[in-house]
């Protein structure tokens, strides 16, 4: 019986793209490099600051100037984050739907806790979610399940009656680890290259409207 159903935030939830690439564009600009497109900047974000600046820059954490880069770059969306985030369509009759059975959402991200609580707060969510729970709070964040297990003590329900909504490789091996029903969002932030159907999910979803036939299942 599922009873909780947890969401990742970027690119699942919350469509934060349009910031999220507004911040890269500003240090690209700085750096004398061209600014990207919405469309360029999409599919890279959910993942991560990591995702951003190697798409912007074309370095990865291995570099000697990453750090400096990725700091840089966090500073930056600070001062952008809650310019204009929303619910990716059809998000909020599911969680109106969810709400009016009865069952509890909560939200489950690596996005650190310094950006997701003032977000979610700014679009009046964090009244209505049962947990919301950031990639730093727990020793590791995902693929770990450490913060969906750490969800699960929150909200006081079983991995086994929560379903867990990600659009991304991460969010389905975080769950399954964790011992829920792992569902892929289709419309979220993912890549051309990437494989959804090869990631192991119990199902997959063109729309969120769709989750509640599993939901019911």
């Amino acid at each position: 019986m599922i009873n909780t159903i947890l969401f990742d935030l970027d690119g699942t939830l919350v469509d934060t793209a349009p910031d999220l690439g507004h911040a890269l564009n500003i240090q690209l600009i700085r750096h004398g490099k061209p600014a990207l497109s919405d469309a360029a900047v999409r599919p890279f974000a959910s993942h991560g600051s990591r995702g951003l600046i190697g798409l912007g820059f074309g370095i990865t954490p291995n570099d000697d100037n990453f750090i400096a880069m990725r700091d840089e770059y966090l500073s930056i969306y600070d001062t952008v984050f809650t310019r204009s985030p929303v619910l990716l369509d059809g998000m909020a009759d599911l969680l109106q739907a969810i709400e009016c059975k009865g069952l509890k959402w909560g939200i489950v991200t690596n996005k650190p806790r310094r950006f997701t609580q003032p977000l979610i707060k700014s679009m009046g969510l964090d009244k209505r979610a049962a947990c919301v729970v950031s990639g730093d709070d727990a020793p590791q964040p995902k693929p770990s399940p450490a913060t969906l297990l750490l969800a699960c003590e929150e909200v006081d329900v079983k991995p086994e009656n929560c379903i867990y909504l990600g659009d991304a490789e991460r969010d389905v091996q975080a769950g399954k680890a964790a011992g829920m029903k792992t569902v892929v969002a289709l419309f979220g932030y993912i890549d051309v290259t990437d494989k959804p159907y090869e990631w192991g999910a119990n199902a997959l979803i063109s729309a969120p409207m769709d989750l509640l036939a599993i939901i019911n299942g």
